[in-house]
């Protein structure tokens, strides 16, 4: 079996639920009574520090993608959309989970559909408010593995995302 990746202070990492993050500091706390090691790591699109017990850190966060993985990000863009079709809270339900997954493709995705659907048939704003926090998560992580700042990273994105005019030339 594959030893998992040691984590240590300094490192650039993912969580899942808030995107890209560099572990701070390893603190000590009491819980229930208890003396539990947790890595604080700083959440890279918010003003948020999340606390992860260091004995379950694998399971929870993960390293940030390589520069290979990133190009391979862009290519996710130029895939065929997936449309809401008729079952459009089935689909919420899988843009939904693909957001929570902590896979980077996966939210390339969402970013995707959701630009796709916006500009072919406009989307609600609970839809607005995935795509952007999508957008969010990806640029976080872009900008880590490209070692680029947020409005480069940004451009890039913007960039690499095919648009419905540009696709009937």
């Amino acid at each position: 079996m594959a030893k998992k990746k040691e984590f240590e202070v300094g490192d650039k990492v993912v969580h899942p639920h808030h995107g890209a993050a560099t572990i701070e500091r390893r603190v000590n706390k009491n819980v229930a009574g208890e003396r539990h090691e947790y890595f604080e790591l700083e959440i890279a699109t918010e003003q948020l520090t999340v606390s992860v017990p260091v004995a379950s850190i694998g399971e929870t966060i993960r390293p940030v993608i390589s520069k290979t993985a990133a190009q391979k990000v862009f290519k996710t863009f130029r895939s065929e959309p997936q449309e809401a079709g008729s079952n459009w809270s089935r689909w919420y339900k899988v843009l939904n989970e693909k957001m929570t997954s902590g896979d980077i493709y996966q939210v390339a995705e969402v970013v995707r559909d959701l630009t796709f659907a916006q500009q072919t048939k406009g989307i609600s704003p609970a839809l607005k408010r995935m795509l952007s926090k999508a957008r969010i998560t990806l640029s976080s992580e872009l900008q880590f593995a490209l070692n680029l700042d947020e409005e480069e990273v940004v451009k890039k994105i913007d960039r690499a995302l095919p648009t419905v005019e540009a696709s009937e030339e």
